[in-house]
């Protein structure tokens, strides 16, 4: 099943793909109105039976798409989670992952534009695969966290490069406001059982700049959720965004850098195209 978050007749809302249009889950599963509280009242198997004899109320060019969760507790993402990506860096690779926040004011949806800032020129891509759990927990065993997570989407994960380099710290180039993606939708884990058989292509203006298959993340999706919970409670609608592979623009000779008027894909097998058109930002 794919569930997104969408806008629709000027009312939030959120639903699943049917026959390429929406059905409104938010306006038949009341309390929840958010797919966040889909989540977390464990009804997403009632949603499904609701979906299979519902016609869908809105074709999918008629809705404006949101982040997969609008309103997550907490974004993490993962730094330098393939090795290509840390031997364009000059880095080396490090016995625990690198983790950092994004904040939801950061990310849009699909075929929504992201904003270059006016302060900076050095506007990258990330493609990543993110996943958002749902089921909580504290000290999840790595061997029982595929069982925590609700599904899998798309992220791209603008980084303002200069920015990020103000110091040792990542935040301030990672959370720029409306500088990344998540979409299109999320992919329920039981069509993806093996999250490290995927494959992940990012695209700028039709040129492939990022392909890799996320066997290759060097700390694969168990033992981030692992690592994680140890660290802080996980909760229902809560990202985890596992990492860029090599070939961002930053580590290009020129730089390769998201202009205005550029359109960006992120593509995964098995979840679909994330697109975005990227846009400065208004005076």
């Amino acid at each position: 099943m794919k569930l997104l978050s969408f806008i629709a007749d000027g009312r939030a809302s959120f639903g699943a793909i049917k026959d390429n249009g929406v059905v409104d889950l938010g306006a038949r599963m009341a309390p929840c109105t958010t797919l966040r509280q889909l989540l977390e009242s464990g009804r997403v198997a009632e949603a499904a039976m609701l979906v299979a004899s519902t016609a869908p109320d809105h074709p999918l060019d008629a809705i404006c798409f949101a982040p997969v969760i609008p309103d997550p507790g907490k974004i993490i993402c993962v730094g330098l989670n393939y090795r290509d990506h840390v031997a364009e860096t000059g880095r080396t690779v490090t016995e625990k992952p690198a983790l950092f926040v994004r904040f939801p004011c950061s990310q849009v949806g699909h075929l929504q534009p992201i904003v270059k800032p006016e302060v900076s020129d050095d506007f990258d891509y990330e493609g990543e695969l993110a996943l958002v759990i749902g089921k909580g927990g504290r000290h999840i065993p790595a061997s029982r966290a595929l069982e925590h997570i609700a599904g899998y989407a798309c992220y791209n994960e603008g980084s303002i490069r200069d920015w990020q380099r103000h110091t040792s710290q990542f935040l301030s180039g990672k959370t720029f406001a409306q500088s990344g993606s998540f979409g299109p939708w999320l992919v329920t884990a039981d069509e993806i059982p093996d999250p490290s058989k995927l494959t992940l292509q990012t695209r700028l203006n039709g040129t492939v700049v990022q392909d890799t298959t996320t066997d290759l993340l060097i700390t694969a999706v168990p033992e981030l959720i692992a690592y994680i919970a140890t660290i802080c409670p996980l909760v229902p609608g809560d990202v985890i965004v596992t990492g860029t592979p090599g070939g961002v623009g930053a580590k290009r000779r020129p730089p390769l850098w998201m202009r205005p008027g550029d359109t960006v894909e992120v593509e995964i097998s098995g979840i679909g195209i994330l697109r975005n058109k990227v846009v400065a930002e208004a005076a």
